[in-house]
């Protein structure tokens, strides 16, 4: 069963470990334009095609996901190669 965290206990969690939260302005996602790309790469690509039962299918999902987005498929950058 996945652990679930509150936003509370995030940010609690945190600043005990000296991590800075830095926030968006509200409705201005364009202040993390790349974030939030690929936020919507991950939704689109398998998050909504797939059904886990685990965190960790999810991270294996996503683990091989990223290997073959990065490694095998075509670029538009450089040609399609």
């Amino acid at each position: 069963m996945p652990v679930l965290i509150t936003r509370h206990e995030f940010i609690h969690w945190a600043k005990q470990h000296g991590i800075r939260i830095e926030y968006i302005q509200p409705g201005n996602p364009q202040q993390n334009a790349y974030i939030e790309r690929h936020n919507k790469t991950i939704r689109y690509s398998w998050l909504s095609k797939n059904l886990f039962d685990t965190l960790e299918e999810v991270q294996e999902h996503a683990t091989s996901w990223l290997w073959f987005y990065n490694h095998k498929r075509p670029h538009k950058a450089n040609g399609g190669k």
